[in-house]
């Protein structure tokens, strides 16, 4: 027996909606970086380096996590959500790299914020994108022979 089935996809299934608030906190870290580079972190030695490779990190996986549907991309912005979160509370603790953060400020919160949501949101895609357990088909017809679950 062979069974046809069509995979929902869209800005209207769960999926899409997750990978777009992942998106989201992803971009807008990336921004918030991008900005304070601008905005004077681009002259502190090692820091400024490491906003604008945040900043263009973020912009392709960001724009990749809606774009491609892989757990791959998931775990990038898995990735780096928690690395630049991890930065973030590193160097308010202990100070990182002779730069030394505080946690109040619209523009640390805003990030902390976009870092924790691309962190729950990739998490979220990695799960439903089986974490390349099993390939998924979206947008096309899957044909299966005989087990319906599969």
């Amino acid at each position: 027996m062979t069974t046809t089935r069509t995979v929902p996809t869209g800005v209207g299934t769960t999926d899409g909606i997750v990978r777009g608030l992942t998106a989201a906190g992803v971009l807008m870290s990336a921004d918030v970086h991008l900005a304070l580079y601008f905005g004077g972190f681009g002259s502190i030695p090692v820091i400024g380096l490491l906003f604008m490779v945040n900043a263009i990190a973020g912009l392709l996986i960001g724009v990749g996590v809606v774009a491609v549907r892989h757990w791959v991309v998931a775990f990038l912005a898995l990735g780096f959500s928690v690395a630049t979160l991890a930065g973030f509370y590193l160097s308010v603790a202990v100070g990182l790299f002779g730069f030394r953060e505080t946690l109040t400020g619209t523009q640390q919160v805003m990030a902390e914020v976009a870092e924790i949501v691309g962190l729950i949101g990739a998490r979220c895609c990695s799960v439903r994108s089986g974490g390349g357990r099993r390939a998924r088909s979206y947008g096309r017809s899957v044909s299966h022979g005989g087990d319906p679950l599969r």
